[in-house]
């Protein structure tokens, strides 16, 4: 792995679980929200987003929703 990426045994560390879908609750759990498992069946997580999250600056992403304007009544 590269240090673009946490390595496995970091998110191992971070999550204290070896399963994928395991580690993956967790850091969802925690706001990374950008953590996924690749089709090698390894979560990735990105050291930017991590560091991120970390420094508390994480609330700056944004989450797509439904526009449902059109269901007000006028």
């Amino acid at each position: 792995m590269s240090d673009i990426t946490l390595t496995p045994g970091e998110i191992q560390a971070l999550t204290g679980y070896y399963a994928a879908t395991k580690q993956l609750q967790v850091l969802r759990r925690r706001g990374f929200l950008r953590a996924y498992i690749n089709r090698l069946g390894v979560v990735v997580v990105e050291r930017t987003h991590y560091e991120a999250v970390a420094r508390g600056e994480a609330h700056n992403i944004m989450r797509k929703s439904a526009n449902l304007s059109f269901l007000r009544s006028t």
